[in-house]
């Protein structure tokens, strides 16, 4: 007699896939390694050479910090086709993880060459690793489980993890002792991620093993043309402007470097959508569900762009503005960057269970969305009064970047969590890997108008400049949760 039962799931990790845990654990240290460089990178650019930094102006090493950032999660994109076209998501996991560790390992050298190379090789290694691995989370669930969510949310304490403890010990080591120090432990860091990673790839199963096959020789044969031309064009892209630098042929500087390549990302995402909703062919549901992932995409953007200026904007004025004394202990100004990541163990569990409580009245992702842009924003009001008892000349009370930080925090659990799983269920089977690289496209331009807003930190008054970041965040609350209902419709079914 056939057994019609259908398999035991598998519930070994809190209730969840085991292989959950090795996820967990690469990407707690790929985050550790990630934050660990972004604690110390504004402090390190813009301190003194007599104190071991770059000497850097505020304006240049904003310009530095957005383009790396942005490119960090900018060739998530290439970085998932790759993946879904020839390396499968697992391998991909592991060659960007080792790319990851060799970039830190380049930070940690006394060199300025290595500080450009190292950063290179991060960005390189990111844009293979972040997307994938999400890909995987998505994966290792069959197709309906209700569990998806809630793993996505345990997956993020794992990143959260890695966020936390990276600018404590890497910030501490940095800023304290020696910066290249304080690198060199992230590169430790991410050489624990593979290893785990390596030995715990069996708990996977076959999720994220194979590439998706082309449909015929011919579009495998497009495939290589288009990977040989992209991966040509941008060792071409690198060579043309390091003989346009040292020959001097024409001058180059962080800022013109950063506007031409803030042109490039507005291609790259013009292409890229143009490319999905225009000359591809796609049923209607999966169409339809594309539009909606654009609009999602766009208020991710203009999230990102307000949050992730936890390493710049708030960076300088945690170092700058802040009393950085507790209890009579002076520390870091980087530790700052830890907060974000207590509130997300407080408050991380409690979201899952409401969004698990609420059942079939679960807000939709939408709307969560709307949610979140309104707290992003009012973690930058708040410091509106900050800012003006500072420009006294005064240091304000660490409470002000606290309360910031919590803002800030409800709007991410609203939103990052609840991205990337909407993205695992929109997402075409045969392009899930690009989908979310796509997503990762948003947290990059997010990214890169953030860097660009804290280049006007010396120039802008502080209460005008924290303002309008606020004003910025609130307009599109506002302007998402008109489109609710439409982006709903969309979706076709998806929450």
């Amino acid at each position: 007699m056939t057994n019609t039962q259908p398999p035991t799931p598998d519930t070994r990790f809190f209730g969840h896939p085991r292989g959950l845990s090795t996820l967990f654990f690469t990407e707690m240290w790929e985050r550790f390694s990630y934050y660990g460089t972004r604690a110390l990178l504004i402090y390190f650019m813009t301190a003194s050479v007599a104190n071991g930094g770059l000497g850097f102006n505020v304006v240049k090493a904003s310009a530095i910090y957005g383009m790396y950032t942005a490119m960090v999660y900018m060739l998530s994109l290439p970085g998932g086709w790759i993946a879904d076209r020839f390396l499968g998501q697992r391998k991909a996991v592991m060659l960007g993880g080792v790319l990851i560790a060799l970039g830190n390992a380049g930070l940690a050298i006394h060199s300025l060459a290595t500080f450009y190379a190292g950063l290179g090789l991060v960005v390189l290694g990111t844009g293979l690793l972040k997307p994938n691995v999400s890909t995987i989370v998505g994966q290792i669930y069959p197709e309906g489980d209700q569990r998806r969510d809630a793993g996505f949310s345990i997956f993020y304490m794992g990143i959260n993890l890695g966020a936390f403890l990276a600018p404590l010990i890497c910030g501490y080591f940095g800023q304290n002792i020696n910066w290249h120090i304080g690198f060199g432990v992230a590169a430790v860091g991410m050489v624990c991620g593979l290893i785990q990673y390596q030995l715990g790839g069996h708990h996977l199963g076959d999720a994220g093993l194979h590439p998706v096959k082309a449909a015929t020789p011919e579009e495998a044969a497009r495939q290589r043309l288009w990977l040989i031309l992209g991966l040509g064009g941008g060792g071409a892209f690198v060579a043309l402007g390091i003989i346009l630098k040292v020959t001097g042929i024409l001058p180059l500087s962080a800022t013109s470097v950063s506007q031409a390549f803030g042109l490039i990302l507005l291609l790259t995402v013009i292409v890229a959508f143009s490319w999905l909703l225009l000359f591809t062919h796609w049923e209607p549901v999966e169409r339809k569900r594309l539009i909606a992932i654009f609009f999602l995409f766009l208020a991710s953007t203009i999230f990102w762009s307000v949050f992730e200026q936890a390493g710049s904007t708030l960076s300088l004025f945690a170092q700058r503005n802040t009393q950085n004394v507790v209890l009579g202990y002076n520390y870091p100004p980087s530790w700052f960057q830890a907060m974000n990541s207590i509130f997300i163990f407080s408050f991380a569990p409690v979201f899952a269970w409401i969004w698990i409580r609420m059942g079939k009245h679960d807000p939709t992702s939408p709307t969560k969305f709307t949610i979140g842009l309104l707290f992003v924003g009012l973690g930058f009001a708040v410091l509106v009064p900050a800012a003006t008892l500072s420009a006294t000349g005064a240091l304000v009370s660490p409470l002000w970047l606290v309360v910031t930080y919590f803002c800030h925090t409800v709007g991410e659990l609203c939103l990052s969590p609840v991205g990337l799983s909407a993205m695992t269920k929109l997402a075409p089977a045969r392009i899930a890997g690009m989908t979310m690289g796509l997503w990762f496209l948003s947290i990059s331009v997010g990214n890169y108008l953030g860097g660009r807003a804290s280049s006007l930190y010396e120039s802008l008054p502080l209460p005008t400049l924290f303002g309008a970041v606020a004003g910025f965040a609130f307009v599109a609350a506002v302007v998402v949760a008109v489109l609710i209902r439409p982006i709903n419709k969309l979706m076709g079914g998806v929450r």
